[in-house]
């Protein structure tokens, strides 16, 4: 099954080589970026809501903190019992974060093996700026040193500055995607590369669009 979406992934990779073949600038490259857009377009109604309820975690952390230091030593169950209330009164999910990264996964394996094993119809269109292959890793780190410092712009935007594992994340994340893009082609780096920036595009707008937490510091 899993074979399919990696043929799937070729077969849509080869179309849109042979769409920018059409309007005359037949590019790999430029077609892995159309397919990023792609994927960001019809995940977009989820990541807008994870980023809307990321967003909304970072306001109301004030709140949540009254809440810890009010009930963290008397009952520590009142206190779970009042934050769940908290996130169901403002519609966050602590959780929301990682479902988006759990439905790239497939996409993110897929579009690798497909790069791994990619039959360029024309090799010399398989190239961009300083690459002479997407197949091939990034001998000049470029592209993993931009996928560390776009993901660390984008957690930014969203990281609780009091949270200390959120902090901590903030930090190894990025260096750990950057690690993976310097391992893998240079296709699937550029992928995540223009992923990331669409992505802080995206939350740019929802950050401000974001209106004051009722109840929260400066919001009442």
């Amino acid at each position: 099954m899993f074979q399919s979406i990696v043929d799937g992934m070729t077969w849509l990779l080869n179309n849109l080589y042979n769409f920018t073949g059409s309007i005359g600038i037949p590019s790999y490259a430029l077609a892995i970026i159309l397919l990023t857009v792609l994927i960001k377009v019809v995940l977009y109604p989820l990541t807008q809501k994870q980023m809307k309820s990321m967003l909304g975690m970072q306001q109301i952390q004030p709140k949540i903190k009254e809440i810890q230091d009010k009930w963290k030593n008397k009952d520590p169950k009142k206190m779970q019992e009042e934050i769940m209330k908290l996130y169901k009164e403002h519609n966050v999910n602590p959780a929301a974060g990682c479902l988006p990264l759990l439905i790239q996964m497939p996409i993110l394996i897929a579009l690798y093996r497909s790069l791994f094993t990619f039959d360029y119809v024309n090799p010399a269109h398989a190239t961009f700026f300083w690459l002479q292959n997407l197949t091939d890793k990034d001998p000049y780190f470029i592209l993993p040193v931009l996928a560390g410092v776009t993901t660390y712009l984008q957690s930014k935007m969203t990281t609780m500055s009091n949270d200390p594992t959120q902090k901590m994340m903030l930090y190894t994340m990025p260096v750990f995607i950057g690690w993976i893009s310097a391992t893998v082609p240079a296709g699937l780096a550029l992928y995540w590369v223009v992923f990331n920036i669409a992505s802080i595009v995206q939350q740019y707008f929802i950050n401000k669009q974001a209106l004051p937490v009722k109840g929260e510091v400066g919001g009442k």
